[in-house]
């Protein structure tokens, strides 16, 4: 269970990719109160099981006398499941409602004994990331696990061709990966929720205790102006996971993908 939660979290803010022709020039694809729910199933003897939930909701304040989003990512075990592994975990972010670059990130996590709280203030102009573990250099355009997913929402996948890898830089766990996702291109995806006109993505997924690292998740998001993901699927060290788009609200656009 606790693999199958963070394996969640990941892949999430793995979905879309940073870019150089990012455009802060036109309307961002999401707004304050946008909420997306997601069901986690996992499989391990071939059949797929309702095991966890993770849900990511969109409000906008003011941070330091900036304007900026606020994004809080949530991730549980079903509590049928929480007498063998209990999981409650909370991610936030606070990205610039222009720049789109983070300004603070909390991870606060409960897997069964297990407990972290981690907060990393991010200092753009100096170019540093301050951890309660030390100050570490960032470069211009980076993004922590859950900025991420709302940066790259703004990519035009029209302007790449099957096979294209996309690079970004993320920081996680005071240090700075350089990584990429690869175009698919473009593929009509069935859900438990529905079927949907999708773009295909393939992240480069860093080496660790829950994934095995390379191209083996594959990403499906809308293909509409919200860019929201409605399927990951992905083999982890023991079995593999689902997850699918469970429902949404206050999108910013009509939900145009929806196919018969």
């Amino acid at each position: 269970m606790k693999k199958l939660l963070i394996a969640l979290l990941t892949a999430i803010s793995f979905i879309p990719a940073m870019s150089q022709v990012y455009n802060t020039s036109h309307d961002l694809p999401f707004q304050a109160g946008e909420r997306i729910d997601y069901t986690v199933f996992y499989n391990v003897i071939g059949l797929y099981v309702n095991a966890g939930s993770a849900s990511f909701t969109t409000s906008r304040t003011m941070y330091n006398d900036q304007d900026v989003f606020h994004v809080v990512g949530e991730g549980k075990t079903n509590a049928r499941y929480d007498w063998i592994f209990k999981v409650r975990d909370r991610y936030e972010t606070f990205f610039h409602a222009t720049t789109m670059k983070p300004v603070k990130f909390i991870r606060n996590i409960h897997e069964g004994g297990y407990k972290k709280q981690e907060e990393v203030i991010f200092d753009h102009q100096s170019r540093k990331a301050h951890t309660k573990k030390g100050n570490y250099d960032i470069p211009t355009q980076v993004q922590d696990v859950v900025s991420s997913m709302y940066f790259a929402r703004n990519i035009n996948y029209d302007l790449y061709k099957p096979g294209d890898k996309i690079p970004f830089s993320m920081f996680l766990d005071d240090e700075v990966y350089n990584i990429y996702i690869k175009y698919e291109g473009k593929e009509t995806v069935k859900t438990k929720y529905g079927k949907f006109r999708a773009i295909k993505l393939k992240p480069l997924l860093l080496k660790g205790n829950v994934f095995k690292g390379g191209e083996q998740m594959t990403v499906w998001v809308t293909d509409d102006e919200n860019r929201i993901p409605v399927r990951i699927e992905s083999p982890i060290s023991v079995g593999s996971i689902k997850v699918d788009l469970k429902k949404h609200e206050n999108l910013k656009y009509p939900l145009t993908a929806m196919a018969e």
